[in-house]
């Protein structure tokens, strides 16, 4: 199958569900706040009297992240236009994600999102129009010049597809033993798809609008590095367990490969020069616990099952569409004990990246 086609979140709102298990990207969308907001009352700044401001989430996903996210941007439009003596711009929000994307529990979510911003802001609180654009960001998605806003949190490791004539048996993604024929492969392909992410923001954005780009990365040179690879690895673990006990053919294992990409900063910076149409206003990493650092809403759940539980709910539809529905719970539950028994031992951490951008003339 196509990765558009199957790359996309649980759906729904039951037990593995997105909506239910993605208390590290919640975490994520914590340490970029503080970029966020800065971003905004820059754009405000430099553009009173404002009517309109467009604002794009690229990669939204679904469940109550999505609306977290634009929730805090209202709240900073709304403080700084008051703050300042200004009337509140018009926001025209487009919600962005592949057309697999649940659209459906967000829009479930709307009545009462618009109902709870009326009675925090009462009179004060402006026109909000929140619409869904599907479609793949590595291209154009919006008319020229229209964004003043760009946010994306949680989506640009994802590559447009795997690379092509990837040889890594026994492997899934990039590990220490995979040849340097496939770390080339993969970072070609993530040059690739970013440069043209950027390109198409290029157009799309009017000059001075800022991006806010946060994605797992590393911070390493070295694709190899644990942080960066390793609940790959141990997913691979998983499947070759099974693999030995005659439960999955390892023909199987070898023939999947991640859409996948954890890059430095300095890869980002590299393509975002080469493009040429911004620059780098700020740049950070952050530490993030692999399980959330807090205990599960779904009970209490060990690391592993909580690691494993949030995983599964980002990557199952790729991997049932390939390997079969059948072998989910099962593989879910070894990897939670392999994490389990990993995170006993070691003090693991994602890097997560959060870089701004300035659109230039």
């Amino acid at each position: 199958m196509e990765t558009e086609e199957v790359l996309h979140m649980n759906k729904g709102s039951g037990k593995t569900s997105y909506a239910m298990n993605s208390t590290v990207q919640d975490n994520i969308i914590s340490v970029a706040k503080t970029a966020t907001t800065k971003a905004i009352v820059q754009i405000l700044r430099s553009s009173w009297p404002m009517i309109n401001m467009c604002i794009a989430d690229l990669g939204c996903s679904c469940g109550p992240n999505v609306l977290r996210v634009i929730s805090e941007i209202l709240d900073v439009v709304y403080d700084t236009s008051h703050r300042e003596n200004h009337p509140t711009p018009e926001l025209l929000v487009y919600l962005n994600d592949l057309y697999t994307n649940d659209f459906n529990n967000i829009f479930q979510s709307l009545p009462s999102f618009y109902k709870k911003q009326k009675q925090e802001k009462g009179a004060g609180f402006g026109s909000c129009f929140i619409s869904a654009v599907p479609g793949n960001f590595y291209g154009r998605l919006f008319p020229s010049k229209s964004l003043h806003f760009v946010h994306s949190s949680s989506s640009l490791h994802w590559l447009s597809q795997v690379p092509g004539g990837l040889e890594n048996k026994g492997k899934i993604y990039i590990s220490k033993s995979s040849p340097k024929c496939v770390l080339d492969a993969y970072l070609m392909q993530f040059q690739n798809d970013f440069s043209h992410f950027l390109e198409s923001r290029s157009q799309e954005m009017v000059n001075g609008g800022r991006m806010v780009l946060s994605l797992m990365g590393r911070e390493s040179m070295d694709p190899t590095v644990p942080h960066s690879c390793y609940q790959w690895e141990l997913l691979a673990n998983a499947l070759m367990n099974m693999v030995s006990e005659g439960l999955v053919e390892e023909e199987n294992v070898d023939s999947f490969d991640a859409p996948y990409y954890a890059p430095c900063m300095e890869e980002m910076k590299l393509e975002i020069e080469k493009e040429g149409s911004f620059v780098v206003d700020s740049d950070d990493a952050y530490e993030i616990d692999w399980d959330g650092g807090i205990e599960s809403s779904l009970g209490m759940l060990s690391s592993g099952e909580r690691v494993a539980m949030t995983i599964r709910a980002v990557v199952e539809p790729l991997f049932e569409s390939h390997f079969g529905s059948h072998i989910m719970d099962q593989l879910f539950r070894r990897y939670g004990e392999l994490v389990e028994d990993h995170l006993s031992k070691n003090r693991t951490k994602y890097i997560n990246l959060v870089i701004t951008l300035v659109k230039q003339c």
